[in-house]
């Protein structure tokens, strides 16, 4: 999914930085997804293999996505092996969620 079409207007990221944060969370995605399943409608949750400065690297991208898009509700659940992230938004942004997800699965994906 290369369009941002998905992104919703109300995130404040300016657009010429957006492709970049997609970027990065394609890269995190593809280089750590282990699961995810989608416990509730408006909740995703993502199991990330661990490792050195990883869960430091999801809390600052968590911490910069909130930020611009405060619609997003992020919880870490650190391990030693696994970091989970669990992402829940109001029923308002529920298809940015399951296009995050739809993004998520393609990206691990190719894992």
């Amino acid at each position: 999914m290369s369009d941002l079409a998905w992104v919703p207007q109300s995130c404040t990221l300016p657009t010429k930085e957006q492709p970049l944060r997609v970027a990065e969370w394609d890269v995190m995605f593809s280089g750590r997804l282990a699961s995810q399943s989608r416990p509730e409608p408006l909740r995703l949750r993502l199991d990330l293999v661990g490792g050195v400065g990883v869960e430091e690297r999801v809390r600052d991208l968590v911490e910069r996505e909130s930020g611009c898009c405060s619609f997003f509700t992020f919880t870490t659940t650190p391990g030693a092996e696994m970091i989970g992230l669990d992402i829940a938004v109001d029923p308002t942004h529920e298809a940015v969620l399951d296009a995050l997800a739809d993004r998520t699965a393609a990206a691990g994906e190719s894992r």
